[in-house]
């Protein structure tokens, strides 16, 4: 992670051109149940009783009746479920009463038009990344029942689990780790191009073992890794910090990432996607990074990386980037390479300079080649829940989806009440959830509650569809999962309450949101 802050307001956000891409389904949620009659109306055939009554009693039956239907409700599916969360955390990711899902819903000056025909990518997921530092948090300050409930919340779907879909790991140290190393090190002034001595030996205590569980958990999960360094004795100051990569470690490399991914695989972990180098424009000064320019990601991908995982069979996708949002030059000249194109499936973004826009920039460019957005943290830095869960969700939830995210991943899952354990980079950074290293006690933070309104309802394989944004100030994505059930976020971070109407399919609902508040609705 580069020590940036991301601002805490955005533009509004405006919906982008359709795209389709394959995707895996899980199981579909289950659908609400509708809501039952008021006492009243339940009452009413007791009114009617005997073979002797009369025509006006069967009037009046009737006239009652009617009255009880209230309005034309969809009888395949008459409720509309709704979760919310308010900026001042009087309400967090909440079950609300139903809403009728009625034919013809009330007037008002704000709409949101919701179009399911109108599709665009298919979702990977959302979660974040499992660092050194959030394995040891779990597996060694927590007890085996607190370890267990937190990952049943954080990967599991059933009760009140996040689902959590996806999760970065980090190949050997990164910042967020309490020793610096490679999986391959060695004394100064040796090499080892075969890498012989090769091993995965610091992840089997704590990493793998939390993947492994969370696998378990949630079966679908998706898994990307991403190193911040090559082993110090392939870059050109012989050092993990700083530095790039010297040329004749270019295939040696290749075969570090080789044996990374099969030694995954032999321990229970397939992963699904890489990116090349962790912010390839940033050397960071006091921990693992190491710089390398557009020219030679593309030649190592072109010509090292990509043939390489291909003759193996190995269905791992290779990602570029992994770096801001301010500079889109540098994955579109990777892109623009013919050898290195045919192996980037696609790009990833990180949040913490320039604008989320810049995703449809390189998507319009090369729109077979998908987008992901795969890091940003909060931290000391930000400190107001409500200002928070508003950029948290215009700019992560709804803008990078909306700007063709298929997964969306913040920085650290778990980090301890002082922001750590950390080697260097940043000081102040805040987790998803905080560990109490002492007690291993849960606090779960703001970016817990922006995932989980979108990781709850929206499966993977799920497509995000056509929704009217920046309506009276509401800002709004939507989603359709396989079994048909859609799932609408929509934020309004106006510090007034919100009035208005959803029209979907010649159905809708009409709602009020709270000031600074966020909500999910979910009906089939």
């Amino acid at each position: 992670m580069r020590a940036l802050r991301p601002r805490h307001a955005r533009g509004t956000l405006s919906a982008s051109r359709a795209s389709t891409h394959p995707g895996a389904t899980l199981p579909p949620p289950a659908v609400a149940d509708a809501p039952s009659s008021s006492p009243g109306c339940a009452a009413a055939p007791r009114m009617m009783r005997g073979r002797r009554a009369s025509r006006a009693a069967l009037a009046a039956l009737l006239a009652l009746g009617a009255a009880c239907a209230g309005p034309a409700v969809d009888a395949s599916s008459s409720a509309v479920r709704v979760w919310l969360t308010t900026g001042d955390r009087a309400t967090l990711l909440a079950r609300q009463p139903d809403v009728a899902l009625t034919r013809a819903p009330p007037p008002t000056p704000a709409t949101i038009v919701v179009d399911e025909r109108t599709r665009y990518q298919a979702m990977v997921g959302f979660g974040a990344a499992l660092t050194d530092a959030s394995a040891w948090l779990i597996q060694t300050r927590m007890t085996g029942a607190q370890r267990e409930a937190l990952l049943q919340e954080l990967f599991g779907r059933s009760g009140d689990g996040l689902g959590l879909g996806f999760v970065r790991v980090t190949m050997g140290a990164s910042d967020f780790s309490r020793s610096h190393y490679s999986y391959d090190d060695l004394p100064p002034g040796e090499t080892d191009p075969t890498l012989a001595r090769f091993s995965i030996a610091p992840d089997r205590a704590e990493k793998l073992p939390v993947l492994r569980r969370a696998l378990a958990i949630n079966p679908r999960l998706t898994v990307m890794a991403t190193p911040w360094s090559a082993p110090a004795w392939m870059k050109s100051g012989g050092s993990l910090i700083g530095g790039t990569l010297r040329p004749e470690a270019y295939g040696p490399f290749a075969l570090y990432f080789r044996r990374f991914i099969e030694a995954y695989a032999a321990e229970g972990v397939p992963v699904h996607y890489l990116s090349v180098q962790n912010e390839p424009h940033h050397e960071a000064a006091d921990y693992p990074a190491m710089r390398l320019d557009p020219a030679a990601r593309a030649r190592f991908v072109g010509e090292h990386l990509g043939p390489l995982l291909a003759s193996a069979g190995l269905e791992t996708r290779i990602l570029d980037w992994d770096h801001n949002w301010d500079q889109p030059a540098s994955p579109l000249a990777v892109l623009a390479d013919p050898a290195a194109r045919r192996y980037v499936a696609g790009v990833a973004w990180h949040c913490y300079a320039g604008e989320v826009s810049a995703q449809s920039v390189v998507h319009d460019a090369h729109p077979r080649t998908d987008t992901f957005f795969t890091e940003c943290s909060g931290g000391g830095w930000a400190p107001d829940f409500g200002d928070n869960l508003t950029w948290n969700v215009r700019t992560l939830i709804i803008g990078a989806t909306r700007h063709w995210a298929r997964g969306v991943l913040l920085w650290n899952l778990a980090l301890d009440e002082r922001g750590g354990p950390h080697l260097g980079g940043c000081d102040d950074c805040r987790g998803v959830v905080t560990i109490d290293a002492a007690s291993g006690a849960v606090v779960r933070n703001v970016e817990y509650y922006a995932l989980g309104h979108v990781s709850r309802f929206v499966r993977p394989g799920a497509h995000r569809i056509a929704s009217t944004t920046d309506v009276q100030g509401l800002e709004s994505v939507a989603f359709r999962n396989a079994d048909g059930v859609k799932a609408l976020v929509v934020l309004n971070a106006a510090a007034a309450a919100r009035t208005f109407a959803v029209r979907t399919d010649g159905r809708g609902w009409r709602h009020t949101l709270p000031a600074g508040s966020v909500a999910t609705f979910v009906w089939r």
